[in-house]
């Protein structure tokens, strides 16, 4: 696996900051001078691609694919797989992503003052579509198998992770790159700003992003890009490959209400359904990396829904959004990476600013510090915009 986030640009980073409870986040001014109520988002590193990519294949990456890049390129390279290994095998690419924003404005803004699309070019043509992620990694990295995006709002890195692992089931493909991708920019979320769904405790950022707390006051986005080389257990092993932890469970629903209405039926059913596909009950999970992402509403549905079905159990509960804040897109499949680190090396991150549950929160078992445990199951949530759900059940090697 391979991650470029606001916690750090490597897997070693990032541990350390999961570990000390080590928030990303910070204040963008481009946000406040552009018109945003909150300036508050994850502080991203840019990947220095120079050197590493030519200057064609640079112009066709939207900020998005660049992190995707870079997280891919770890990923590989923890698994061991080579240039010479992608051109003489078939690796599918699969990876959430449901924006390219940043390239969809500078075009529009180019055609508003020159009036003439030749002046678009097509480097700003392919960083914006939706499939500009896994297209761009296809091409990168020579991958001749399934190549698609899924577009499924915060849960779309899951989703990619659960589809990659039905086709591995099904031995369609041995080995997937899979995961997602968010960008960072200011024009990337400008519409949530204007459903007033973000913080505005800009006074103290890093204390921004409160999931589960009762003085919560809206999500702080953030963004990069996770990327996690899922394969079938006799491949990795007659290859020799280093297996992180299995992904052992897969559920999914759809909430059939309101575009922006949480469920926590819908949250219980795609937990559940990943439960019974990994046939573990809700006695096996140690951990829930929660998809919690500070919003009244949304907090407050997961732990109804948590409830009802871990309630006197051990699992602890965290979500690791506290930290990084919201990468949307992305969040589904960094989250497996961070709960995999977790595993790895026996803790549980804290749920960083829980301070004063509320009356649904208190029932939970909240990680608020560090807790040293050994895991050898979890549970990953995510929850979109549009009533989409995902779960998945990992499991350590």
């Amino acid at each position: 696996m391979g991650i470029w986030s606001c916690l750090g640009t490597n897997l070693e980073e990032v541990c350390h900051s999961l570990y000390h409870g080590i928030s990303g986040i910070g204040i963008d001014q481009d946000r406040i001078d552009y018109g945003f109520r909150s300036g508050l988002t994850g502080i991203v590193k840019r990947p220095q691609l120079k050197g590493l990519l030519d200057r064609r294949t640079r112009m066709g990456l939207s900020e998005e694919a660049e992190y995707a890049f870079m997280a891919s390129k770890e990923a590989f390279q923890m698994a061991g797989i080579d240039d010479d290994y992608l051109l003489a095998n078939e690796v599918g690419v699969i990876f959430g992503n449901d924006s390219s924003a940043k390239a969809i404005v500078e075009s529009a803004t180019i055609m508003d003052e020159k009036h003439d699309s030749a002046m678009i070019g097509s480097g700003l043509i392919f960083q914006g579509m939706n499939s500009t992620v896994n297209m761009n990694m296809n091409t990168i990295f020579h991958l001749r198998g399934v190549n698609f995006s899924v577009s499924s709002a915060c849960a779309s890195g899951s989703h990619a992770i659960g589809l990659a692992y039905l086709l591995i089931k099904q031995g369609l493909q041995d080995v997937i790159l899979c995961g997602g991708a968010q960008e960072v920019n200011k024009y990337a979320m400008s519409s949530f700003d204007a459903l007033n769904a973000f913080s505005v405790r800009m006074d103290e950022p890093t204390k921004a992003s409160r999931p589960f707390d009762r003085d919560r006051d809206g999500l702080i986005p953030s963004g990069g890009a996770a990327g996690l080389v899922l394969e079938e257990y006799e491949h990795a092993v007659k290859r020799g490959a280093t297996i992180l932890a299995e992904v052992c469970g897969y559920g999914f629903s759809s909430n059939g209400g309101g575009i922006s209405q949480p469920s926590d039926e819908g949250s219980v059913v795609a937990m559940s359904r990943a439960l019974n596909d990994a046939g573990v009950t809700p006695d096996d999970i140690d951990y829930i990396n929660a998809h919690a992402t500070s919003t009244h509403q949304g907090d407050m549905f997961e732990a109804m829904a948590l409830s009802r079905l871990f309630s006197g159990k051990h699992a602890l509960i965290s979500s690791t959004k506290s930290m990084t804040g919201h990468e949307c897109w992305m969040a589904g499949a960094s989250e497996v990476v961070y709960s995999t680190l977790m595993m790895r090396n026996n803790f549980v991150a804290p749920n960083i600013n829980f301070e004063n549950p509320d009356e649904y929160s208190e029932p939970l078992n909240i990680a608020a510090k560090t807790v040293e445990t050994e895991i050898k199951t979890v549970l990953s949530n995510s929850f979109g915009f549009g009533g989409t759900n995902s779960a998945l059940v990992l499991k350590k090697f």
